[in-house]
């Protein structure tokens, strides 16, 4: 298959609480992607349903699947697996549709190592005070976790330099154009390698 009939792989990525699930659904609304469906052995929150939010795995057929390699990216994110399956991102892309990839940083320097050309994105709080207020109020976790999540900020922070560009997230709805923005202009890129 020709390189150019290949969608785009665009992976987003934001310290916990940044507000990255909202603005990715927006921009479903606002440009055909394809939004990837993780793997995880988390627990599924209120209202989530299998193969639609995530693949929920015991971390039994999670560790299987890694010595099987059969994620693009996986980590261990406060106490849980994460990963995201090859075979459906392929999938996706040989039949030229952009997909995106919502994952830790941890997970976007794998996939930047085993594929370079994805489009990579960073979006951040308007400040940590914003983030701080945005975890405690969305309710999902105690407060050590909260700590916890605020701690890693610093650590997520240190990996912008390794992205393509970078969203500041003060209106779901501009964060959204401008990733939708970035998706057209990298849809129009004359691509090396043909």
């Amino acid at each position: 298959m020709e390189r150019e009939n290949i969608g785009n792989l665009i992976v987003i990525s934001g310290p916990s609480g940044v507000g990255k699930g909202t603005v990715c659904r927006s921009l479903l609304k606002k440009i055909e992607v394809v939004y990837s469906i993780s793997a995880t052995t988390r627990r599924k929150r209120p209202g989530e349903i299998q193969g639609k939010d995530y693949f929920y795995y015991t971390r039994e057929e999670f560790e299987k699947k890694i010595n099987e390699d059969a994620f693009l990216e996986w980590a261990r994110v406060y106490g849980n697996y994460y990963g995201t399956p090859i075979e459906f991102v392929d999938q996706i892309l040989h039949e030229g549709k952009d997909c995106i990839l919502e994952i830790d940083t941890q997970g976007a320097l794998q996939v930047k190592e085993k594929r370079p050309e994805a489009i990579f994105i960073f979006i951040l709080p308007p400040s940590k005070e914003e983030l701080i207020r945005r975890l405690t109020g969305r309710g999902t976790e105690n407060e050590k976790e909260i700590n916890t999540r605020i701690g890693k900020l610093e650590e997520e922070l240190a990996h912008l330099c390794d992205y393509d560009y970078k969203i500041i997230n003060d209106n779901i709805e501009i964060a959204a154009e401008k990733i939708k923005a970035i998706i057209v202009a990298e849809r129009c890129r004359v691509k090396k390698n043909k």
